[in-house]
């Protein structure tokens, strides 16, 4: 297997690459989803919102934590999570950032 060379790119393209990456999956999204719909923090009730194992879905909820996406705290013996708004609100800016640089839907590229 090659090297992805991310040392080649900036901090920011890696971070935002990232960031991608980590909303990559469907159940991903739908996590963020569900959890932008109530917005509240959610314990135990994930697994019943998605067709996959509790051990699936606390993976998915360590890669979207990992990203900063949501937080979690921890209530008794269960992990409760939520958006994590600061950091949303950041990577949202960083996004249209990048999509707005796109040029105007009339011009012709190719």
């Amino acid at each position: 297997m090659g090297l992805t060379k991310t040392e080649s790119f900036t901090d920011q393209q890696n971070d935002l690459a990232g960031l991608a990456k980590a909303m990559a999956h469907p159940a991903r999204v739908a996590i963020l989803e569900h959890l932008l719909k109530v917005n509240a923090c959610v314990c135990g009730d994930l697994v019943d919102e998605l067709p996959l194992a509790q051990a699936t879905v606390s993976q998915h909820l360590r890669e979207l934590k990992a990203a900063g996406l949501i937080k979690g705290n921890i209530e008794g013996t269960s992990v409760c999570y939520c958006i994590d708004t600061d950091r949303w609100q950041s990577i949202r800016k960083r996004f249209l950032s990048l999509f707005d640089r796109c040029c105007e839907p009339d011009s012709s590229c190719c």
